[in-house]
């Protein structure tokens, strides 16, 4: 049975701005969720929460039932890779000396690399098809390389739980595909639950099983795309009017903004 990753009654905050109030949010498992919403509505803030990067203030990030707090930070490293928005490495750091950390929460230290790690290093590098790019730095990449040598890394941590804060961002519209096709692939050939905070609603449509809308800290919506991205939706949460048509290719809804929104007297 897989893993279920869950929150109850979650508070967030960062001194005393409180930015997600009694947050209870169970995520599909097995699938690509993408959480959506407007600039500074606590998209980030609550996938950090997810990641154990932000501790609460009240309420707790369950996995499997147990409070991830209370877990030892290598038993949560082998059940969640985080990806965060414009990841740093050190200058000169190869594509498969980057995807090497991905192994550390595995290894022991008394025997070192293995065999098999050195296998699922190559796996990982195949899978986003920078096995041939393996020995280059990562300042030469383009940044849809770059991006993929990351998720390599990510995937060679081989967790069930992939995390991604704004993975396209940056990225001009052929390397955004790039990565999303990637994730897609992924998702569908292992089963790893993707769960990534996505701008822009057309990609998280098209790329996602489940969207969760959040505005001010609060989920205002969790369902399939057809099922969130309403017009009603689109004028409460993004303040936006708009036209919504189905994806002549993917099927998926297709939101064409017009106007802003009228606001409330």
């Amino acid at each position: 049975m897989s893993a279920r990753l869950e929150t109850r009654g979650l508070r967030l905050a960062y001194d005393a701005r409180v930015i997600v109030e009694d947050l209870n949010l169970s995520l599909q498992t097995g699938k690509i969720t993408a959480i959506i919403g407007p600039n500074g509505c606590g998209k980030s803030t609550i996938l950090r929460s997810l990641a154990r990067l932000l501790a609460p203030k009240a309420g707790a990030v369950l996995l499997d039932g147990k409070d991830i707090h209370a877990l030892p930070s290598r038993t949560l490293a082998r059940q969640l890779a985080i990806l965060p928005q414009g990841p740093v490495s050190p200058e000169g750091l190869t594509v498969e000396a980057l995807a090497w950390f991905g192994r550390y929460p595995h290894q022991n230290f008394m025997q070192g690399r293995s065999s098999s790690d050195a296998k699922i290093i190559r796996d990982a590098l195949q899978q986003t098809a920078m096995l041939e790019l393996k020995d280059r730095s990562l300042e030469t990449l383009s940044g849809g390389q770059r991006q993929r040598a990351w998720i390599a890394m990510s995937l060679a941590q081989d967790t069930p739980f992939l995390l991604l804060d704004e993975p396209t961002t940056y990225l001009d519209v052929m390397h955004q595909l790039e990565v999303l096709q990637l994730l897609t692939t992924l998702n569908a050939e292992t089963g790893k639950t993707i769960v990534m905070v996505l701008h822009d609603l057309n990609q998280a449509a098209r790329f996602s099983h489940e969207l969760i809308a959040v505005q001010d800290g609060r989920v205002v919506a969790q369902d399939t795309p057809e099922r969130v991205l309403t017009l009603n939706l689109l004028r409460s949460v993004f303040g936006l009017e708009a036209h919504l048509i189905r994806d002549p290719h993917s099927g998926t809804p297709h939101v064409i903004p017009y106007a802003l929104a009228a606001r409330e007297a």
